[in-house]
């Protein structure tokens, strides 16, 4: 009699173990959900205690898991970090999550919330999970502990919210679903413009038939022509797609500015349009010679202003042949032909 009554308390004993667990399993992800729908980004904050209250104090495995960005406020100015823009798409990314994700028979409803933590109200999280670095994100899965979260790469952020979107679902079995990225313009704003196109369609069409555009300003095309010119052989392509500097500070002189940089593996943008300037004056003068010039009547003005043109085209080549060979090495030289 005495054994069973031991094995019979102790099943009940278990029992209530297990049902004490779940209970207070599924109040942390009702607590979870609950910070999660009073967010506005659909991102709950957190600091040192409420980690310990949904990340380390509840044992593994825990129903769910965390996404967690880790933020500097004071750094929010260092471009080359970007914290604010990844933050946004971090922001974007939590937003679909929930949009995807709303009915609670989805087998991801509840299983993944998105969080940031801020340097100043998370020290001792910071040095949990071993931050030495930004940015920093990190995904806590339902058996991992902070030391074992999974950290994604630098290289992880060439599409931001897209990219963010690939490692969740390759480091879990969850399904995040398409990132819904809000309009350019909203409806009211779509309307306006419309209303707006609408109303200056019989003015456009009146200046176009009567010529008075400035597309019918053959000054304009000039300008134009010119501008794209600079932009083609001034590198400005290579500096917007390279994001390179106008200039750089001398490390050895730190007050002092370095525009030209010796060496064919960096071009600063100062460089590209010093270049493109010398370019452009040449192919004015070309310009200027071959369409205005010959229709000057005075053989003396001809010759005059024709002999400045070449001076000060030889001048502008021979000074980006003498960038050249002072940033790469190579030399250019000239060659008479061999049959003169």
């Amino acid at each position: 009699m005495a054994p069973r009554l031991f094995l019979l308390i102790a099943v009940f004993s278990l029992t209530l173990f297990s049902v004490s667990v779940r209970s207070s399993d599924s109040d942390l992800v009702s607590e979870l959900l609950a910070l999660q729908s009073d967010s506005k980004s659909g991102v709950i904050h957190l600091d040192d205690h409420s980690v310990s209250r949904f990340l380390t104090s509840p044992k593994t495995p825990r129903p769910y898991s965390l996404f967690v960005f880790f933020d500097v406020a004071q750094l929010h100015d260092k471009a080359e970090l970007q914290l604010k823009t990844l933050h946004a798409e971090f922001s974007l990314l939590a937003k679909s999550f929930i949009t995807n994700n709303q009915d609670p028979d989805s087998s991801s409803h509840g299983k993944l919330f998105f969080c940031d933590l801020e340097f100043k109200e998370s020290q001792s999280t910071f040095a949990l999970f071993g931050v030495n670095s930004l940015p920093h994100i990190s995904l806590i899965g339902p058996n991992q502990t902070p030391k074992q979260s999974d950290q994604m790469d630098q290289g992880d952020f060439s599409r931001i919210a897209e990219s963010m979107s690939h490692f969740v679902e390759s480091k879990t079995n969850l399904v995040v679903g398409p990132i819904h990225r809000p309009p350019f313009l909203s409806k009211k704003q779509l309307a306006l413009v419309i209303v707006g196109i609408l109303i200056w369609i019989p003015f456009a069409v009146k200046k176009i038939v009567m010529g008075e555009t400035p597309l019918h300003d053959p000054k304009l095309w000039l300008v134009g022509s010119v501008f794209v010119y600079f932009f083609s052989v001034s590198g400005a392509m290579h500096n917007i797609i390279r994001k390179m500097p106008m200039f750089l500070a001398d490390r050895n002189v730190p007050n002092k500015l370095v525009f030209f940089y010796q060496g064919s593996g960096v071009q600063l943008g100062a460089e590209g349009f010093a270049v493109g300037f010398l370019y452009t004056i040449v192919g004015l003068l070309l310009a200027f010679m071959t369409r205005v010039l010959v229709k000057v009547k005075n053989v003396n003005v001809q010759m005059a202003v024709m002999i400045v043109s070449l001076f000060v085209s030889f001048w502008a080549v021979k000074k980006v042949v003498y960038l050249d060979n002072w940033k790469t090495g190579y030399g250019i030289h000239g060659f008479w032909p061999p049959s003169w």
